[in-house]
């Protein structure tokens, strides 16, 4: 592999941070009530929660805890690339599922990369398996006796190294160090991911005070009765009330 230049690599995340940061913004002030309502009404009843504020609150926060970790998930997948791009010559792949494609020592390696070890149901994570014997089986035809690895790169986590459905699973300091051959690389890009992030944080939470505002008042004049409690009847209709059955089954 080519030495590694850890000045690029901290320009490319002081500058791609950023973007990170400009699309949970966005994805706050594109945020409807509508959207925020398809998460689980019968939770945050059986909480006892009283206020539609608070309401509105954990609807909120529940939306961007798995709106982040998308977002930052394309963020470590882009800066694997991009790392790999200057050791190996890597290439984000073309192939369903594959998300990396370099080679080192004679090794086409193949890196569906994800954010963390906690990702995926069961039925996705065979799909990947899938993905992966499909773009060994397409490298294979290509270069005949070439060398194939499928991975499954994930970016944080201390689960040891191990093979998988048929994939190689490396994870966390294991993973940047496979891209990179730099066992340092993990703790070496900690620091530049917090590029201006206290600056960062203070326009999001003014964004997102904004965004609480607005929709605590739309759930007001909707889900409210006239003494301010909130209506659950008329929010779990909103969220459910879907009938149809009779048109399928006679009951």
């Amino acid at each position: 592999m080519n030495p590694l230049d850890l000045d690029k690599v901290c320009d490319y995340v002081n500058e791609n941070v950023t973007g990170f940061h400009q699309c949970r913004i966005k994805s706050l002030e594109e945020l409807g009530l509508k959207k925020l309502l398809t998460k689980n009404p019968y939770l945050f009843k059986a909480k006892y929660i009283v206020t539609a504020s608070e309401l509105i609150a954990g609807l909120l926060e529940a939306f961007l805890s798995s709106s982040e970790e998308k977002l930052f998930g394309d963020f470590l997948e882009g800066l694997a690339v991009f790392i790999a791009e200057m050791t190996c010559g890597g290439h984000k792949s073309s192939a369903p599922g594959v998300d990396l494609e370099f080679i080192n020592n004679g090794v086409h390696y193949l890196v569906s990369v994800k954010s963390g070890p906690n990702w995926g149901n069961s039925s996705q994570q065979a799909k990947l398996e899938q993905d992966l014997k499909n773009a060994v089986t397409r490298i294979k035809q290509l270069k005949r006796g070439v060398n194939v690895q499928p991975v499954l790169g994930i970016c944080y986590g201390k689960t040891k190294t191990s093979y998988l459905r048929g994939y190689l699973k490396v994870v966390g300091q294991n993973f940047w160090y496979l891209i990179s051959e730099n066992p340092q690389l993990y703790t070496d890009i900690i620091e530049p991911i917090g590029y201006r992030a206290k600056e960062h944080n203070e326009a999001f939470l003014e964004a997102k005070g904004r965004t609480l505002n607005r929709l605590t008042r739309q759930f007001i004049e909707r889900f409210c009765s006239t003494n301010g409690a909130i209506d659950w009847v008329k929010l779990v209709e909103f969220n459910s009330g879907n009938l149809d059955l009779d048109k399928y089954v006679t009951l």
